[in-house]
């Protein structure tokens, strides 16, 4: 892992459970906005969407540990 994805999981796991549904929510919208680019031949970074849905893994990942710690 990158330096750079250490520092957004570090700054994930420091977010409350509202805030990291939120963060799930709004990257669930840019995937689909990128998906809907992409169809349309209007996107020019093809990379992003494989970030983003990373993202979005790594965002459910840390909510179902909280999720288990809680319990």
């Amino acid at each position: 892992t990158s330096v750079k994805t250490t520092g957004y999981v570090k700054e994930l796991m420091a977010k409350s459970a509202d805030e990291l549904q939120k963060d799930l929510v709004s990257a669930k919208k840019e995937l689909f906005n990128l998906r809907f680019q992409n169809a349309t031949n209007q996107l020019d970074n093809t990379a992003r969407i494989k970030e983003v849905r990373k993202n979005i893994a790594r965002i459910q990942t840390i909510i179902t540990q909280k999720a288990r710690e809680a319990k």
